[in-house]
């Protein structure tokens, strides 16, 4: 039997506060990790004139959808191009002998820094986070000018929208000489259990002067707990400490229940000498227990447990790829609400602060380095790249994650080209050893996949890793598990309709530990995949020609706005019943309602919300309801219908064939002859008004938080119409200012960054930035029809 234990608590490095500047008192220590977002300006090189831009920033969503852009059928038809953004600084004299340095989270593409005039460094790679020393350049107590090109011109680098520019957040960090090593802190729980934990940070201190220098290394842990231990260090070099302690008693890490957050600790740890503090950090971190055997599956402090994932891109929807704190929680919370506890960051690194949000929320993660490897999949993908890089940005994505509670697997790539050769083979020893080395506690996976008759030649590949992801080949596990016994599987990617022969084989084979689906939210780029189309528009599967309008995939089980297809609801019964709902109803569209429906290798028959069939009646339409109770009768105005049961093996799939006629229909469920359940859709008149609805009212007035307003349109009766499109015109009156604008049709061509838009099916989304003043804004709509205006106060 195979058996990987990983006994583990973990930490995060929490997002400094939001600071309006980084000019302070000649007597106050500056902060450790300052923001670095504002007042920046930028221009494309096409363009002579400088404009001001706050960072997170993605130019290419502010661009138009255009079939003759380079970015293409991968890239959503956005621009392309080179960036040049600029900020001028001043530091005040507490920086003085300081250590300073620019953290990049994300920057799309190839990077250049200058400081001053001086090159300062660069990076390659878009999705991970790299670090510019500036301690040469600066001028303390003086002026101050960063500039940065990001040049994403050189397009066919990525199979999906990328975003272009600092899409995600800059810090300015500031250290003593002797301070704790960027990603050098690691915490560990050997043992994890709910009477005891025995809590391990191991971390390194650097001595950047030419001194010896002996300092005491102290950690000071929630609840009282502390250890420290002196350290001597030689001049110009590092050193690492262990501290231990046990915890009584400890509140465990786990995946969340339904409105509920995970358990966390913080952990301060601190270098002092002689009593003065030189560098402070803080590690928010969860106490748990990973293990993967085949015979028991998935365990989570040591109880048994499925994982129900999803996949998910990098970008935010209608706001592109710029990784707003608030965008990224939404996304997290938009999963937990549909049932997922874990999810997959496909293909790339993902955001701090979307792994901060999945150890809140109690949400597991696959963490994902890169799609492709030495073997091309675009022309200028990773593989250009990969031999000058492939260490730095696989040591920054475990080195930077792995005190993350949520963290449960490295993944070191995706459906690699070159995957039946010995070389593959080698490459993937040589990647997962790497991993084990700077992280023992977790298992390596990667997600392979293979058409033709040489899967089995991917045994040796598999043998790498402890944990082998299939892409939508589950059905091959139970043979492969009698040739190879000791093999734990997860599958990486699934087809969204495949949800009942997927749920049999995860819940059937213990062996199996979970499903992955593609995806869990609509998303920018891979035009196309997910589509249905009507018969006489252009056919064709996926990278067959283009599909212009098409700029996005809509195989997510919630769409671009964040609105869940029926087909989450489902999902969720099957895979996680105890969060879903009792009941829910959808009708499939009628194949000839508005043409003959033809449906693609990621997309599901389209199933809506709705009662609204005209033309249609008198005519059979077939209703799903989904439900875990054996008895569903269904009502139209109160009068029971006479329907046909369609023959279906999913007890929790109900099917019937129904007469439409408008009015309002109705499902309720039975157990033993007693009503549970229940739940209607009504037909809507035509549309009487807009409604407007947020998210939140009250933002933090830091420039960066965001309210999230959804337009709906409704008839006289309150009801959605779910048919309806609605053009609108959005203004906000205040500091606050439209962010984004869109709806989740991925044929709609009008911009994102534009203040018109038109509702589809019914709906569409708004979303307003917050001031860095306080105050209060109103955003206000003009169309045809009235609407309500939604105040927003910035505190």
């Amino acid at each position: 039997m195979k058996k990987l234990k990983c006994a583990r608590s973990a930490g995060i490095a929490m997002a400094a506060a939001m600071t309006m500047s980084i000019m302070g008192c000649a007597d106050k220590q500056p902060e450790r990790e300052a923001v670095f977002d504002y007042d920046w300006q930028f221009r494309l090189s096409a363009d002579s004139a400088w404009r001001d831009v706050d960072l997170p920033h993605d130019w290419s969503i502010e661009g138009t959808f255009d079939q003759a852009n380079a970015m293409g059928d991968a890239g959503g038809y956005l621009p392309d191009g080179v960036g040049h953004y600029r900020k001028d600084f001043t530091l005040g004299k507490e920086y003085e002998g300081k250590r300073l340095s620019l953290y990049f989270e994300g920057s799309y593409q190839t990077t250049e820094v200058k400081v001053n005039g001086h090159e300062a460094g660069g990076h390659d790679y878009g999705y991970s986070p790299f670090t510019i020393d500036i301690t040469p350049y600066v001028n303390i107590g003086g002026d101050n000018t960063v500039e940065v090109t990001v040049d994403n011109s050189r397009q066919n680098n990525c199979r999906w929208y990328s975003g272009s520019g600092l899409y995600r957040h800059v810090w300015l960090t500031a250290t003593d000489p002797v301070h704790l090593r960027q990603w050098g802190t690691f915490i560990t729980t050997p043992q994890a259990s709910k009477e005891n934990a025995k809590v391990n940070i191991t971390a390194t201190v650097v001595n950047d002067t030419d001194k010896e220098r002996t300092v005491t290394v102290k950690a000071e842990i929630t609840d009282g707990y502390t250890a420290e231990t002196p350290l001597t260090l030689a001049a110009n070099s590092s050193a690492e400490v262990i501290l231990e302690t046990d915890i009584a008693n400890p509140r465990l890490w786990d995946v969340a229940g339904k409105g509920k957050n995970a358990e966390l600790y913080t952990a301060d740890i601190t270098v002092s000498e002689n009593g003065k503090v030189l560098d402070r950090t803080t590690e928010t971190f969860g106490i748990r227990s990973i293990e993967y055997t085949v015979d028991e599956g998935f365990k989570l402090n040591g109880r048994p447990l499925k994982v129900f994932g999803g996949c998910l891109h990098h970008d935010n929807g209608i706001l592109g790829a710029a990784a707003y704190d608030r965008a990224e929680v939404r996304k997290v919370q938009m999963m937990k609400e549909a049932g997922f506890n874990a999810l997959r960051t496909s293909h790339n690194h993902p955001s701090r602060v979307l792994l901060n949000a999945c150890d809140s929320l109690g949400v597991m993660v696959i963490d994902e380095a890169f799609d492709g490897w030495y073997d091309a999949k675009t022309p200028n993908d990773y593989h250009k790249i990969i031999d000058k890089e492939w260490s730095r940005d696989l040591d920054a994505l475990v080195l930077r994650d792995r005190n993350h509670p949520s963290v449960i697997c490295w993944s070191i790539g995706n459906e690699i080209i070159e995957r039946d050769t010995p070389e593959a083979v080698e490459r993937a020893r040589r990647f997962s050893d790497r991993c084990r080395s700077l992280d023992p506690t977790r298992p390596v996976t990667q997600a392979l996949a293979c058409w033709n008759d040489k899967w089995i030649g991917q045994d040796s590949l598999a043998a790498q890793h402890e944990v082998i992801g299939y892409n939508y080949l589950l059905g091959l596990a139970p043979d492969d598990h009698k040739r190879v016994p000791d093999r734990i599987i997860w599958q990486t990617e699934s087809y969204p309709r495949d949800v009942y022969s997927n749920w049999k084989l995860v819940n059937g084979n213990p062996y199996i530990v979970g499903d992955f689906v593609w995806t869990a939210i609509d998303y920018l780029g891979e035009s196309s995949i997910g589509r249905w189309y009507y018969e006489g528009e252009t056919p064709g599967e996926h990278y067959q020609g283009t599909h212009f309008p098409w700029h996005g995939a809509y195989c997510g089980d919630i769409d671009l706005t964040g609105w869940r297809k029926p087909v989450s609801y489902y999902r969720q019964l099957m895979f996680a019943p105890e969060t879903a709902q009792a009941i829910h109803m959808a009708v499939k569209e009628p194949d000839g309602h508005k043409g003959k429906i033809r449906e693609t290798q990621w997309s599901v028959w389209p199933t809506w919300d709705s009662w609204n069939w005209p033309g249609w009646e008198g005519k059979p339409v077939e209703v799903e309801v989904y439900s875990k109770y054996p008895e569903i009768r269904l009502t139209l105005d109160g009068q029971p219908l006479e329907y046909a049961i369609v023959d279906n093996e999913n007890p929790y799939l109900h099917i019937f064939a129904v007469d439409y006629q408008p009015g309002t229909l109705r499902a309720t469920a039975y157990d033993n002859g007693k009503e549970v359940a229940s739940t209607e859709i009504a037909t809507a008149g035509e549309p009487a008004s807009l409604r407007l609805t947020a998210d939140r009212t009250e933002l933090d007035a830091d420039g960066q938080d965001l309210a999230f307003i959804t337009v709906e349109a409704l008839d006289e009766q309150g009801r959605l119409c779910p048919d309806a499109e609605v053009r609108f015109t959005g203004s906000v009156e205040g500091d606050a200012r439209l962010a984004a604008m869109g709806n989740a049709n991925l044929q709609d061509c009008d911009p994102y960054s534009d203040d018109t838009h038109s509702t589809w099916k019914g709906r569409a989304l708004i979303v307003v930035r917050a001031p860095r003043e306080a105050g209060t804004s109103t955003l206000k709509l003009i169309s045809d029809l009235p609407s309500n205006d939604v105040e927003i106060m910035s505190r």
